[in-house]
């Protein structure tokens, strides 16, 4: 988008560098048997249930959970196995993910609206902050390639869906291409790009701006 169409959607960002420390950093030590017990208790297993499913016998499985023996490779590989897990994991637990319980509905043409000279946006999710993407609608007015003052660039990647009627997707590095309904075009918003719309009715299209 040039500066007249942009939209300013993601606030600026300061990375600020940590400054070392002359801590030294703790490290806990390997306890393959602890990991492994919280596994089998996650898919709630018994021991007996878990000897089963691996092929080791159960004396071997708590001996392994409680740090008396180490289990060989060949054990690791009937416990992956048998726990349906990748050896690693027996290693580290998944990193764990958050769910930050964010939400934002926007009814249907209950967005905010950003009119240009080539496009009507209509801003979706306006409620929420900070975000990773941007969704928006627009009916696209341009009707040819003249129509802008020059490529449209900024930051980030772009998706783009046709909803309705058709364009032409212009392009720096690649030739002009006709989208329809239904049809899509993933790309990197830093190159160079434009579209008009080519059917009777004004195109409309959802886009999706990710930082």
């Amino acid at each position: 988008m040039n500066e007249e169409q942009r939209v300013d959607v993601y606030p600026s960002m300061t990375v600020v560098k940590e400054q070392e420390s002359d801590k030294t950093e703790h490290i806990e030590p390997l306890q393959l048997g602890k990991r492994l017990k919280e596994i089998r208790m996650t898919l709630g297993l018994t021991l007996e249930e878990a000897s089963k499913r691996t092929g080791l016998a159960r004396s071997t499985l708590s001996k392994i959970e409680n740090e008396q023996i180490s289990p060989t490779f060949q054990a690791m590989q009937k416990l992956a196995t048998g726990l349906d897990i990748d050896i690693p994991q027996l290693f580290a637990p998944p990193k764990q993910i958050t769910a930050t319980g964010r939400r934002d509905i926007t009814r249907n043409e209950q967005g905010k609206p950003h009119p240009t000279t080539t496009y009507e946006h209509e801003l979706l999710a306006t409620q929420l902050t900070n975000k990773k993407m941007m969704p928006f609608k627009s009916r696209v007015r341009a009707r040819a390639f003249e129509d802008y003052s020059g490529w449209i660039r900024h930051d980030g990647e772009e998706f783009l869906l046709v909803l309705g009627g058709e364009i032409t997707f212009f392009s720096e590095f690649y030739e002009p291409v006709n989208l329809a309904e239904g049809d899509s075009v993933y790309y990197d918003a830093n190159m160079g790009h434009m579209l008009v719309s080519v059917s009777e009715e004004d195109a409309h299209i959802l886009w999706v701006t990710a930082s």
